[in-house]
């Protein structure tokens, strides 16, 4: 592992990175005088966490250390990518991207138009399936020679670099922008999901910790480096112990989050019954017995 005064002190200006910061904060900007215009007054919290916490965290990851020493460490470049696909999305979620737009937007038959662009794809990644097929997909080709052309190759990781976070944030958005109703029990199949996603993203890295030959097919780095620099076995092994802790990690979020939820849903549907008469009650049990 190198010292701290190498890690924090190591930064190299990502092209890729820098545009979608640029691209990103105006957008946001934009939106916040808009809905102010609107009537709108977007929380200040709101805005440091998305524009501090979201795109700083986001700037730290890419010209920081990771950025920099991606190409030539294989646990620099894992734990780039799950912070992209994890932890980034999730701090730029604290924001409300998606209420913001909506509030920002004046014009009602624009509003439906992105309801109707975006409905598709919130349905998509709001199925409980889709986030533990992506989690595995993506970091499973860690195990394969694709993972040391993509460290290698700057428009690919570039490609990374913008497309990672988009697809990161595709999967938390349906989760904390949600305004569909959803009940218990669809809640628990979530759960379950859940916790299915938590044992599938530890599977690519304890792959790649127990295996004892170098996976994506590159060599030893050429030319001088540091003595810390691990060797390339060693080096495939960081990767997969960072890799298992950090998609354990952000998984609790999630499991938070679902169980926010499940709270309010269960104290919504108790405070509805509560409401009802007798008669209305066996009406329901009558109703739900003959469904079976």
């Amino acid at each position: 592992m190198p010292p701290v005064d190498v890690f924090f002190g190591s930064w190299t200006f990502d092209p890729w990175a820098a545009g979608v910061i640029l691209a990103a904060g105006t957008l946001f900007g934009v939106g916040v005088v808009r809905a102010g215009r609107a009537g709108v007054s977007w929380p200040r919290w709101r805005i440091v966490c998305f524009s501090l916490l979201g795109l700083g965290f986001f700037g730290f990851v890419s010209f920081g250390f990771l950025g920099s020493s991606a190409g030539q460490l294989r646990w620099a470049f894992s734990i780039r990518l799950a912070m992209l696909l994890f932890i980034v999305p999730i701090l730029l979620s604290l924001g409300k991207p998606l209420s913001l737009l909506r509030a920002a937007t004046h014009s009602t038959s624009v509003r439906r138009r992105l309801a109707s662009v975006g409905r598709w794809p919130m349905r998509f990644f709001s199925n409980a399936v889709v986030a533990p097929l992506v989690g595995l997909l993506l970091f499973s080709a860690l195990l394969t020679p694709l993972a040391g052309v993509a460290r290698l190759t700057p428009v690919i990781e570039g490609l990374l670099t913008v497309g990672v976070p988009l697809l990161g944030l595709l999967l938390i958005l349906p989760l904390t922008e949600s305004g569909r109703r959803t009940t218990t029990s669809l809640l628990l199949l979530e759960f379950v999901f859940a916790f299915i996603e938590l044992l599938a993203d530890a599977i690519p890295g304890m792959a790649l910790r127990l295996n004892g030959s170098v996976l994506d097919g590159a060599g030893i780095l050429s030319g001088p480096h540091a003595p810390w620099f691990p060797s390339p076995l060693l080096d495939q092994q960081l990767a997969g112990d960072w890799l298992w802790f950090i998609c354990e990690a952000a998984d609790l979020p999630i499991l938070i989050l679902l169980f926010v939820r499940f709270s309010r849903t269960d104290r919504g549907e108790r405070d509805v019954l509560d409401e009802m008469t007798d008669e209305q009650m066996d009406a329901l049990n009558a109703a739900h017995l003959g469904r079976y």
